[in-house]
């Protein structure tokens, strides 16, 4: 098809098999995603095996994988404990034996005494003589020819063998409408057509580099690459697109109103950052379409307070706003410094959680749907579907990426039935999204590339530096004895454990066992305990003895996560420090160092440490700076990691990595606001193949 012609496959894509009427071979590949040709020719190998030539059996050196040719000497059945076959294979230039810990009688049949045989596997060193065990293997004639390109080996199942899938993928790769989308100009010059790739990189030649191939860096896999990142960011743009077509409430600043009387109360000042993000969001939510965008912060910035400005903005403006965290200890400690801010100006703030049950939820639920309550309060509570808002002006969300795209979809549509006038538009709140894990770059440019970023940059005066130890567990007396000078000085400390009670799975310190050790190593100290299968009451009951100074040391899990705010803690102690991720451990970091005493972090681990688990505890121990933190967790964990299955339970992107990629990034974030305005169909093709089933991602 020309370039120039519209963007559309010729032929629909074969109608996918119901999966209850699959069995075998076929229902592992629907389980695996292959339902369609163009979900096969996407399915690309793992890693190649060159069976494209014959090596001498006596040329092979020990440790090193090859392909021979041999006829059978002997074919016999051991048994040395279990059963084995054991065939005696040579050439001309030597023997070896071809060792079968589980066969079946056609494999034993196959290889009998005087067949052909054709073997592949890694040779080495046995007991009778050099070996291959479990090899692929296969009778032949002496003019079975050779593969002409390299055997791919794909991502598979054990219900779904390689021949099996070999076969499917190239009839999907024969069939798939793989034609160009993309106007002549804007893929990058020198990478091929996208069939040409596909079909590269399913049967390399002998000739291919087998490295370029596995590490995709092969021009073929930079092809692929650059669509899946172009699909991307279009996705994004339309995202964009969409929303600048819905209405919204446009929340004018009064002059003299709630904003500026909540500024001349704060006991603070705001940092400049915070003063230049409140300008940016009092610009987004003055236009009257739908504000998008995030605010990022480190630990301790102060986003709340910039969160609770554009509340005052939105209810001067005669509208509501709904603040929703993700657990009841982080919306508490929101829902406190927010009456304690607003209450006195005359604000009623409802607070509505999975706790509150009975006639304390339904009055609450009556304010909020009469309009008394102006501001919102809670957790996933807020977004039931009992709670109706009467104007729902400002959504607001903390920790967004420990809600799921239907959670915030839910939350923004809870004014879609209302319009500014008869026969108008719907409206749709303005969507402020609040995060102490700061988006590194690359993944602002991917997977966030259609949000506005707001970024608080400068903490507060007053907050002190966090010194980070790390210690093998073995040193666990010696902390408890830091602990007990802690206490001694008038400070309080935290003590984090990764689970509730023992495990027969995993031997980890657990927090009740934690507790039960530290209050008779302690004895005087006030000793809490705090996890999430506590009762609301009994969690508050605790955090309101160690926040009031009665308690002294906190055993928790990582329920104190985020939220919790005692400046008079100084000590945080991570028990199996090696089993969080870094995103979790700057969190908890960021418990202490609240107040004007010098803090000190502790990370307890055991030994022998994974490179993984090294690397984390080695940037937490490098570092304090949540953007470099940041950095550092997506380069270990990758974005599909880094952003949670939660977020969308579906990485967005399968071939690219932005550690990696970040040219091909550059590449696709200027050509697609130009595919978008001078080939608009091309562009609308272009993300439906790659994103037909993933769009929903970007709405929310």
């Amino acid at each position: 098809m020309p370039r120039d012609q519209p963007a559309h496959d010729p032929a629909p894509a074969r109608v996918a098999t119901p999966a209850a009427k699959l069995s075998g071979p076929a229902k592992a590949m629907h389980k695996l995603g292959l339902k369609r040709d163009i979900d096969l020719a996407l399915h690309l190998p793992m890693r190649y095996v060159d069976e494209t030539r014959i090596a001498p059996i006596g040329g092979v050196r020990d440790g090193l994988s090859a392909q021979v040719q041999g006829r059978v000497l002997e074919s016999r059945i051991e048994a040395r404990g279990r059963r084995q076959l054991v065939v005696r294979l040579a050439d001309d230039s030597g023997e070896l034996v071809l060792r079968f810990l589980n066969f079946y009688p056609a494999q034993q049949k196959a290889l009998a005494a005087g067949q052909l045989v054709r073997a592949r596997g890694e040779v080495r060193a046995g007991f009778f003589g050099r070996e291959m065990v479990h090899p692929e293997c296969r009778a032949v004639t002496p003019d079975t020819p050779l593969p002409r390109a390299l055997t791919p080996v794909y991502p598979s199942s054990a219900q779904l063998p390689q021949t099996y899938l070999r076969k499917a993928v190239a009839s999907g790769l024969a069939r798939a409408p793989l034609h160009e989308l993309l106007p002549a100009g804007v893929v990058p010059a020198g990478l091929p057509p996208l069939r040409e790739a596909l079909r590269l990189l399913h049967q390399p030649g002998a000739d291919q580099a087998v490295e370029a191939l596995e590490d995709h860096s092969h021009p073929a896999w930079q092809r692929l690459k650059f669509e899946e990142l172009l699909a991307q960011q279009i996705s994004q743009l339309q995202a964009q697109a969409e929303r600048a077509t819905l209405a919204a409430p446009s929340l004018q600043p009064a002059r003299d109103g709630l904003a500026v009387k909540l500024l001349a109360a704060l006991p603070f000042r705001l940092t400049g950052a915070q003063q230049r993000v409140v300008a940016e969001i009092e610009a987004d939510i003055a236009r009257p379409i739908p504000m998008h965008r995030l605010l990022q912060g480190d630990v301790g910035s102060g986003k709340t307070v910039v969160a609770a400005l554009a509340a005052a903005v939105a209810m001067d403006a005669g509208w509501q706003c709904a603040l929703m965290a993700p657990t009841e200890i982080l919306a508490e400690q929101h829902f406190r410094k927010l009456i304690q801010w607003l209450q006195p100006l005359g604000v009623t703030v409802a607070w509505l959680t999975g706790s509150r049950k009975g006639r304390a939820r339904t009055a609450m639920v009556d304010q909020v749907a009469s309009g008394e309550a102006m501001l919102v309060v809670g957790t996933h509570a807020v977004i039931q579907g009992d709670v109706a808002f009467a104007r729902l002006g400002l959504a607001i969300v903390d920790e967004q990426h420990r809600f799921g795209v239907a959670q915030r979809l839910a939350l923004r549509q809870k004014l879609e039935a209302q319009r500014p006038e008869p026969g108008g538009p719907a409206l749709e709140p303005h969507l402020l999204m609040m995060s102490a894990t700061p988006i590194p770059r690359t993944l602002a440019m991917s997977y966030y590339a259609d949000l506005a970023v707001s970024t608080i940059d400068e903490l507060p005066p007053g907050r002190t530096p966090i010194v980070t130890k790390l210690f093998a567990d073995g040193k666990r007396l010696g902390v408890i004895d830091r602990i007990r000078d802690e206490v001694q000085r008038g400070r309080q400390v935290y003590w984090v454990c990764p689970l509730i009670e023992e495990s027969e799975h995993l031997d980890l310190q657990n927090a009740t066992a934690t507790h039960a050790e530290l209050s008779a190593a302690l004895p005087g100290v006030g000793v809490g305990l705090l996890h999430g299968r506590m009762a609301s009451a009994e969690k508050a009951a605790v955090m309101a003895l160690f926040t009031a100074g009665e308690m002294k040391l906190l055993v928790a899990t990582t329920v104190i996560e985020v939220g919790v705010d005692v400046p008079n803690a100084s000590l945080m102690v991570i028990e199996h420090a090696e089993r969080f991720g870094l995103a979790q451990l700057h969190q908890l970091r960021g418990r202490v160092g609240r107040g004007e005493v010098a803090s000190v972090c502790v990370l307890l681990y055991a030994t022998p440490l994974s490179p993984t688990g090294k690397a984390r505890l080695q940037a937490m121990a490098e570092t304090n700076d949540g953007f470099e933190i940041a950095r550092r967790d997506l380069e270990i964990r990758g974005p599909g990691e880094f952003m949670g299955a939660r977020q969308s339970g579906d990485a967005l992107l399968r071939f690219a990595d932005l550690t990696e990629d970040s040219g091909l990034l550059q590449q696709a974030r200027a050509a697609a606001p130009m595919l978008m305005q001078q080939h608009p169909q091309a562009a609308a093709a272009h993300a439906a193949r790659w994103l037909a089933s993933r769009a929903d991602f970007l709405k929310a």
